[in-house]
């Protein structure tokens, strides 16, 4: 029984026609996910799955690309993207998993999942950008969704999982550092980054917390098995 992760699938399976394969390194990207995904992973196994899921605009064209994710074998933690744009309420996300029998994939808002002896929280997080102006007001709400999902976790010893990057070559998302080292993380991962923004990634140790980049194609369509 182990954990795995990988971000920003952006499956193109349904109605919404979008696939990936236009861009340098995605070409045949599912089935070499699938692959992957079959060969390291077993029905006991936790796949973390933080945002930029699926290209769909709503839940109901959503259903292709997670019933695809349900073939897969593990139970599946999703948080969400930027891309995300079927992301509603819990109630009406719980129903659609309900409704099409999706029982392996769970969301992660507003709370955590325990699995393996650690809880696995995180949120979206929020761009950090020097050459923009700052959003107060959403990086605020995202954070209160990370506090949320650190204090359900209480005592056990805690996994973050984000979209956005905390932190960058050229500066840091200074709230979403700040509250890791409030609550002791020691591993943070997060997605987002593709193509040329990859070898630009801050991983390793940074005062005492190690990052990782975990978007697909920084992982070449493979799952990094983290627990």
């Amino acid at each position: 029984m182990s954990i795995y992760a990988i971000a920003d699938l952006h499956l193109s399976l349904g109605k919404q026609d979008k696939p990936m394969d236009i861009f340098r390194g995605w070409q045949g990207y599912v089935q070499r996910l699938e692959k992957n995904w079959r060969s390291l992973i077993c029905s006991t196994d936790t796949v973390v799955l933080p945002g930029d899921i699926s290209w769909a605009m709503n839940l109901d064209d959503a259903v292709e690309d997670f019933a695809f994710l349900e073939s897969l074998p593990g139970t599946k933690i999703i948080l969400k993207g930027n891309h995300d744009y079927w992301w509603n309420t819990m109630s009406k996300m719980n129903a659609f998993l309900e409704k099409n029998s999706f029982g392996t994939i769970r969301i992660l808002n507003n709370t955590c999942h325990f699995a393996e002896g650690v809880a696995i929280c995180g949120t979206r997080s929020w761009l950090f950008d020097v050459a923009e102006e700052h959003n107060a007001k959403i990086m605020n709400r995202e954070l209160g969704r990370l506090a949320a999902s650190l204090d359900a976790a209480g005592d056990t010893q805690k996994l973050v999982f984000l979209h956005y990057p905390p932190i960058y070559p050229n500066g840091n998302a200074d709230e979403v550092v700040a509250m890791l080292h409030q609550y002791g993380i020691k591993q943070c991962f997060y997605g987002h980054l593709h193509g040329a923004s990859i070898a630009g990634a801050v991983e390793g140790e940074v005062d005492g917390i190690c990052y990782k980049l975990i978007s697909a194609d920084a992982l070449r369509f493979c799952p990094l098995k983290i627990q």
